[in-house]
């Protein structure tokens, strides 16, 4: 994507030096981070300095190629960037492909990396190119959390039918969940939206059902951190509601992801690990004040506690179709092993 006219990755390599986009930042400041030390871009995916499925995918193999390449120990390496985010499939697959690579040699790893952050652009290509069928011109179309540009190395999931689609000369309407308690709808997605000049508008999570009734709202997509070999799909706290409220009022539901967030040893849901975040990001609020100097405050009660679950499971029931780099499919076991597990 473009920022200002210059095009930019998410998160790239250069060397031993790993760069990204700082999103804690965005929208009020388009920073570049630097990182010279696994250890660093480890403390970057918790922090969230880079978040969404494939860019942290792509983060954690650049780590692990730095890990060769600083002579660590690669199992001590591998455990300590597979435990900054436990949801993400993308982050497990990744640093497995780096760290087998590694065992070969630094300079395997490193290209191993390079490649698979290559081919997240490519699945994500390809995603907006087979998902653009679905939606025709001016479509309103509902995203919940970022699954877009930020949330790859580029295009995106469940944001690339919609910049593909107007690559291809389509309008659309972007109605972007503000996604608390981090804001990635309000904040990056609605950012990357005004980027790129498609429009949009940020709504508050809880009236996306009020938009559905109204008959504002024509198809529901969002991307995914984690899908089991059922269907069932792990995606930003909040999917859920709009699934089960989409499926009430008969709007499709799509999910977008490459096919490298399906864990096919992975059989349901309930068997997916669900990250529990510090309570603080919902008790307070990061923003500028007048002179452009960053501040948090409290916005809830002081005194109270509260639960951060930063994820939940979606049925593979109130899926419409899952839309991958492989082709759209049925959220079933049948189809998903059938396209995936005997087409590699």
């Amino acid at each position: 994507m473009k920022v200002k006219g210059k095009h930019y990755r998410t998160v790239w390599m250069e060397g031993q030096s790993v760069f990204m986009i700082e999103q804690n930042k965005l929208p009020f400041t388009f920073e570049i981070v630097e990182y010279t030390d696994y250890k660093q871009v480890c403390n970057a995916i918790k922090t969230m300095v880079v978040r969404g499925a494939g860019a942290i995918g792509a983060a954690a193999g650049f780590a692990m190629a730095q890990a060769y390449l600083q002579g660590m120990n690669p199992e001590i390496a591998k455990q300590e960037i597979n435990t900054t985010r436990p949801t993400a499939r993308n982050l497990f697959y990744t640093t497995q492909k780096v760290f087998e690579a590694g065992l070969q040699s630094p300079a395997k790893a490193v290209k191993m990396a390079q490649f698979l952050a290559d081919e997240n652009v490519e699945q994500a290509r390809s995603i907006g190119i087979i998902g653009s069928e679905l939606f025709k011109s001016g479509a309103r179309i509902l995203t919940h959390c970022n699954a877009g540009w930020l949330g790859f190395v580029d295009y995106g999931s469940a944001l690339a039918p919609v910049y593909v689609g107007q690559e291809q000369g389509k309008s659309f309407l972007v109605y972007a969940d503000e996604t608390r308690p981090r804001s990635q709808g309000a904040r990056l997605t609605a950012w990357e939206l005004s980027q790129a000049e498609i429009p949009h508008v940020i709504i508050p999570d809880n009236s996306a059902a009020y938009l559905m009734a109204k008959g504002m709202i024509d198809a529901v997509i969002v991307g995914a951190d984690r899908i089991a070999s059922n269907g069932d799909t792990a995606n930003k706290i909040g999917t859920l509601e709009k699934a089960i409220a989409a499926n009430y009022y008969k709007i499709p539901f799509y999910v977008a992801a490459p096919s490298s967030t399906f864990d096919l040893n992975c059989p349901d849901g309930e068997s997916i690990n669900i990250e529990q975040r510090t309570e603080e990001e919902v008790l307070y609020q990061t923003g500028p004040t007048k002179d452009g100097k960053m501040e948090t405050i409290l916005v809830c009660n002081p005194g109270s506690v509260a639960l951060n679950p930063a994820f939940d499971v979606t049925p593979a029931s109130l899926i419409t179709r899952i839309i991958t780099d492989k082709g759209i499919l049925k959220p079933c076991k049948e189809e998903i092993f059938d396209r995936l597990e005997n087409n590699k």
